[in-house]
């Protein structure tokens, strides 16, 4: 993450076209290095609030794209993993102090936990030589399941690493990204990579074609995947309800 700035600075001296890139640090980055060149976000938490764009409608500036800004997802997600585990009381959240829209996250998803009422537990890392000590304390702490819901590039480059000490600690845990449960993982809800990275190529076009970033609305997600791997949940003594298994895009047996 600490390269970003320098690679962003990089790309302006190259004086490319547009940037496209993803992840709020990424974005934040490009925005510090230019004002001028078109930015377009193919993966953005909540872009309003961690100040990237004036509005959804209206972005302003030099930045629009795809926003995963979805309150109620993190609410779905609690309560899938609510239904997969259903005497749990305490979930535990992986964020990291670093990234500035884990907090955002967190605070949504604290709401959805109490609506369900779920109590959940704040537990963040800076970097993955942390991951041991974090699950640590969500055993000593008695979290009886895990959330991971946040798009952090440091999750996302260590998913082996988290699923495998989820599975260590006999965690059942629910993540943001289907490619945790590719990996091994138990359970994933959110949005398509692949599909907001294709919808991301039109705001390029339109772009290239003339149109100014700051008159092209900020889009949020279209397609959502629950994606549910069967080999795990039964590594961890579970028996996935049908009523999740129908609704899933895509079984892992």
């Amino acid at each position: 993450v600490e390269r970003l700035p320098d690679l962003a600075a990089e790309l302006v001296r190259l004086k490319v076209d547009i940037i496209v890139t993803a992840t709020t640090p990424a974005i934040q980055a490009a925005k510090q290095a230019t004002r001028t060149i078109p930015i377009v976000m193919a993966n953005s938490f909540d872009p309003v609030g961690t100040g990237l764009v004036a509005s959804l409608a209206r972005p302003g500036g030099n930045i629009t794209g795809l926003s995963t800004l979805h309150e109620e997802l993190t609410g779905k997600l609690l309560q899938l993993l609510k239904e997969a585990v259903p005497g749990v009381s305490r979930v535990a959240f992986l964020g990291s102090p670093d990234v500035p829209h884990s907090a955002l996250a967190f605070k949504a998803t604290q709401v959805a936990a109490r609506a369900l009422g779920l109590e959940l537990q704040s537990v963040e890392v800076r970097s993955s030589a942390e991951f041991d000590s974090a699950f640590s304390t969500m055993t000593r702490e008695r979290a009886g399941a895990l959330i991971v819901p946040v798009a952090i590039t440091l999750f996302f480059t260590n998913r082996r690493q988290i699923i495998d000490l989820a599975a260590k600690h006999r965690l059942p845990a629910m993540y943001y990204f289907k490619e945790f449960v590719d990996a091994g993982g138990l359970m994933a809800y959110g949005p398509s990579n692949p599909d907001l990275f294709r919808r991301a190529a039109t705001y390029v076009d339109k772009i290239l074609k003339g149109t100014k970033p700051a008159d092209l609305p900020v889009e949020q997600p279209t397609k959502f995947e629950l994606v549910i791997n069967l080999k795990t949940a039964k590594a961890l003594g579970l028996t996935i309800p049908q009523s999740i298994l129908i609704r899933a895009d895509q079984v892992i047996q």
